[in-house]
C-alpha cells in the first residue's frame, strides 16, 4: 500500500473534485486517476462514487479513509519524534483557567526559553471540561483546573478516573477588582451588597454548556447583579475595568505588577466565603522534563508576588 495514494484518496475526499485535488497536491488529473484506480485494485474496494454532487465516499469508502487518516497520522507522529530537529525542539503544552496569575508566569517562562533551540509552545485559556479534553485527545501534555474546594471530593475522583495525576498549585478566595479611581478603591473591603449597582465583567466560559452564562455566572459567584459584561479575552477585561466607570470583576489573584499596569485595586469581598484550587494535571506516570518544571516554577513565583 502506498502511503502516496492514501493521501491522495484524503485530498479527493475534502475536494469532493479530482480536479480540485489535483490541483491542490500539484499533479496531473489523469495520474490522480490512475492512482486512485490502483489503491481501490489493491484494497479490492470502490473507495468514490461519481455524483451531481462531485466525489462521494462510497460507504466501504468511509470506512477505508478513517483507517487511512488514522495511519498517516501515526506516520505523522514517528517523523515527528524521530525527526533530529524535533528531538532538539523545547516543547512545551498547557491548557489553562483565565487568571492574571498564571499569564504572568507563562510570560515569564517564555522569556527563559533557549535561543539556541527551536521551540514549540502551545498555551490555551480555556474552562476545566476543555483542558481534560486537551490532554486525553489533543496530545496537550499538562492543564490547569479550577474548581470549588466543596467539590474536591468528586472532582479528584473524575481526575482518577480519567488517569490523570493531579497536583495542588494553589489555593485562593475570589477577590474584587476595580480601577484606582473607583470610589470602592478606598475601602479594603467590600460586600456583594456594595456591588449591586455595579457592571459585572465576566469570562464569556461557562462550565456547564446546559446552562446561560448569565445564569451560571451568578451560580458560581453568588451575585445578582442585572448588568454583565461577558468577555473571552482577559487583556480586553482589564481594560474595561481601568477605562469603563462603574465596572468591576471577581478574580483569583492578581500580581501587583499587573494591577499597577492597568492602574487597578483589588480588594477582598467580606461576604464571599467560597474557598477554590487551581490544580496541576498531567497523565499518569508521564515524567515531568525540566522544562516543564521551569513553568512550574514560574507558576510558585508569580503566586508569592501577589
Amino acid at each position: 500500500m502506498n502511503l502516496l495514494h492514501l493521501k491522495y484518496a484524503i485530498e479527493i475526499e475534502k475536494t469532493q473534485s479530482i480536479n480540485k485535488a489535483a490541483e491542490n497536491l500539484y499533479m496531473g488529473q489523469p495520474n490522480l486517476s490512475r492512482a486512485i484506480k490502483e489503491l481501490e485494485r489493491s484494497m479490492g474496494v470502490k473507495i468514490f462514487q461519481r455524483t451531481s454532487k462531485g466525489m462521494i465516499p462510497t460507504p466501504e469508502g468511509i470506512e477505508f479513509l478513517g483507517y487511512a487518516k488514522k495511519i498517516l497520522a501515526q506516520v505523522d507522529q514517528v517523523e515527528n519524534l524521530f525527526s533530529k530537529n524535533k528531538r532538539n525542539t523545547q516543547k512545551f503544552s498547557i491548557s489553562v483557567p483565565r487568571s492574571s496569575y498564571i499569564s504572568s508566569a507563562f510570560v515569564n517562562f517564555c522569556s527563559k526559553i533557549d535561543e539556541d533551540k527551536r521551540a514549540e509552545i502551545y498555551y490555551q485559556e480555556t474552562n476545566n471540561q476543555q483542558a481534560i479534553r486537551n490532554i486525553l485527545e489533543n496530545d496537550f501534555k499538562m492543564g490547569i483546573v479550577r474548581y470549588d474546594v466543596n467539590y474536591e471530593e468528586t472532582f479528584k475522583k473524575y481526575l482518577e478516573e480519567k488517569k490523570l495525576e493531579a497536583k495542588d498549585i494553589f489555593q485562593f478566595k475570589y477577590n474584587i477588582v476595580v480601577s484606582k479611581n473607583d470610589p470602592l478603591a478606598l475601602k479594603n473591603s467590600v460586600t456583594t451588597e456594595d456591588l449591586s449597582n455595579y457592571i459585572i465583567i465576566s469570562h464569556a466560559d461557562p462550565y456547564v454548556p446546559s446552562l446561560p452564562a448569565h445564569d451560571l455566572q451568578k451560580e458560581d459567584m453568588g451575585y445578582n447583579n442585572e448588568r454583565h459584561i461577558f468577555v473571552y479575552e482577559r487583556a480586553s477585561q482589564l481594560e474595561l475595568l481601568s477605562k469603563v466607570k462603574n465596572t468591576c470583576m471577581f478574580v483569583s489573584p492578581m500580581p501587583k505588577h499587573l494591577l499597577n499596569i492597568y492602574g487597578l485595586k483589588e480588594i477582598k469581598c467580606s461576604d464571599k466565603v467560597g474557598m477554590y484550587k487551581d490544580v496541576l494535571i498531567y497523565r499518569k506516570k508521564q515524567k515531568l522534563d525540566s522544562f516543564d518544571e521551569l513553568f512550574i516554577n514560574e507558576l510558585e513565583n508569580s503566586i508569592k508576588e501577589h
